[in-house]
């Protein structure tokens, strides 16, 4: 059975990428890039195991809840997730857009990344910090297009700066014990 390693789940963002998306911050980084966003997700332990189907119910209910339009994911490090093609095949499905985020550089993880529409790649550089681009962190970091689904907002969506934006996490799955609350 295939299962991922999963630190949280946004069912609906609208800061992640383009129109309204789920995220999904996988656990475990082996880059530890200082400064990192997101220091709690570095571990490489067991957070919440969730299998591919369980994480497809949970997406395709997000869809009929809040009309998201693509998944974007975060972590931690996406590509050390086992079978990740196999949820960008399951979310293509759907009909949904994916985002990836990776620290590594897509010419050494595209593989994995197989069907992203999307890829945000390179680690965080501390003193690179990015002040133009939304949601990159440093000036080192890629905005890499791999198919045309985004091309028609992509720059300007990206190209905008409002690190000031607050989000309030209403669609936020928490996974406690195994059980989906």
């Amino acid at each position: 059975m295939i299962k991922f390693n999963i630190a949280s789940i946004n069912r609906c963002t609208e800061v992640e990428g383009p129109y309204k998306r789920l995220c999904i911050w996988f656990q475990g980084c082996n880059i530890h890039c200082n400064g990192c966003c997101n220091p709690d997700y570095q571990p490489l332990i067991p957070k919440n195991l969730l299998s591919l189907d369980e994480l497809t119910k949970i997406i395709t209910y997000a869809k009929e809840e809040f009309e998201i339009e693509g998944v974007t994911y975060s972590g931690g490090e996406p590509t050390l997730q086992q079978n990740l093609p196999a949820l960008t095949e399951e979310i293509q499905k759907l009909g949904l857009g994916v985002i990836s985020f990776t620290g590594r550089l897509y010419e050494e993880v595209n593989d994995t990344l197989r069907g992203c529409d999307v890829v945000l790649d390179g680690a965080y550089i501390a003193n690179k910090a990015e002040r133009k681009r939304r949601i990159l962190g440093s000036t080192n970091q890629r905005i890499i297009c791999l198919t045309d689904r985004y091309k028609d907002c992509i720059e300007d969506w990206f190209n905008q700066n409002e690190s000031k934006s607050v989000e309030v996490n209403v669609g936020t799955v928490i996974v406690a014990n195994g059980d989906k609350i």
